[in-house]
């Protein structure tokens, strides 16, 4: 399966303990104290990675948009966080142990995350028919997640074409329905299995904007090597995304209940636990004498039963059985041993 070592050294591949990304988007309102305190929640819930967003007013937006939707232009300088901002938020993260990214949406956002070092950059879905854009990003050098909402097969197949042929690929994609929220019946999770078909050496992920946690598992049972979900502090605020968003104990519950689907996938080989034979004893049959067998009687089938416990000969020997006499007399319903018979 496929495997990316992302810039901190972690590896994250197809049917691994998935990596958790905790997106904040614009949760925190603009306020540094709320962005650490969703760090803070990210890290209490076992997430590996907390995810913000680089954009400005200028970066986001046409002016002929927001001359058209003034109160955008208000929101969205508002919600948006500096440079100098999301480096302290970096550092914050560095000391809390859990990783920091952001996705840029200018390439002087871009030079900055290089910058700092994140460990990847995730690329937003709006940016699969963007090749300039794509190309800046890719050729930093730097792991990349690609997230493919809106995108049709053969767009998203140009794209990673596009990051690949300038030599990078450290790529991670993402299913991702973009819509917000989405509901289980849209989100088709069958197609990480067609992605991995498609792209055999990038990983693949689930970016889930449903409300709830069972995609997300279900995901995970599919093999996604990343699940991304939005945190929020609280989901009756207004916000970008926010009420779609999960408070930090349902992220906690997420974590955990991917981690614990993870696990319980297994191997495709078939192995039994030494506690599985013991229960053999207990729960599989046994050969039973059916009725008195005297001795010097010839068996023939109608000679036994199968009961419990599993501790004498099994069920499947009792074609091997018959033909042969009994050398000593057997009680009806007695397990029938080897040494009662020639």
């Amino acid at each position: 399966m496929a495997e990316c070592r992302l810039g901190d050294g972690t590896i994250v591949g197809d049917y691994t303990s998935p990596y958790v990304i905790a997106e904040v988007n614009s949760s925190h309102g603009g306020s540094m104290d709320v962005a650490k305190q969703m760090i803070d929640a990210a890290v209490s819930a076992g997430c590996d990675c907390v995810k913000f967003q680089s954009w400005t007013a200028e970066s986001l937006y046409s002016d002929s948009y927001y001359r058209e939707n003034p109160i955008a232009k208000r929101f969205v300088k508002k919600f948006s966080l500096g440079t100098e901002e999301l480096r302290d938020l970096a550092g914050y993260c560095v000391k809390k142990g859990i990783g920091f990214s952001s996705t840029p949406y200018s390439e002087a956002e871009v030079d900055f995350l290089a910058e700092i070092g994140v460990p990847f950059i995730k690329i937003a879905s709006m940016e699969l028919n963007n090749p300039d854009f794509l190309k800046y990003i890719a050729k930093k050098g730097i792991p990349l997640v690609l997230s493919t909402g809106m995108g049709e097969m053969e767009e998203i197949r140009s794209a990673v074409k596009t990051i690949q042929d300038v030599g990078n690929h450290n790529l991670i994609l993402l299913h991702c329905v973009s819509i917000y929220p989405a509901k289980e019946e849209t989100i088709c999770l069958n197609n990480i299995l067609g992605l991995r078909e498609q792209f055999a050496d990038c990983p693949i992920g689930f970016s889930d904007h449903t409300e709830g946690d069972e995609v997300a598992i279900g995901a995970v049972a599919l093999g996604a090597a990343v699940i991304e979900k939005h945190l929020t502090l609280d989901k009756s605020k207004i916000g970008m995304d926010n009420q779609m968003a999960m408070e930090p104990m349902q992220l906690k519950e997420l974590v955990r209940k991917c981690h614990l689907m993870q696990k319980s996938l297994g191997t495709k080989d078939r192995t039994l636990l030494p506690e599985e034979y013991e229960q053999r004893k207990n729960m599989r049959r046994s050969i039973v004498s059916a009725r008195p067998i005297a001795k010097g009687t010839v068996l023939s089938r109608e000679d036994f039963v199968f009961k419990r416990p599993g501790t004498g000969l099994a069920p499947s020997e009792a074609e091997q059985l018959l033909g042969r006499s009994a050398i000593v007399d057997i009680e009806e319903d007695l397990l029938i041993k080897e040494e009662y018979l020639k």
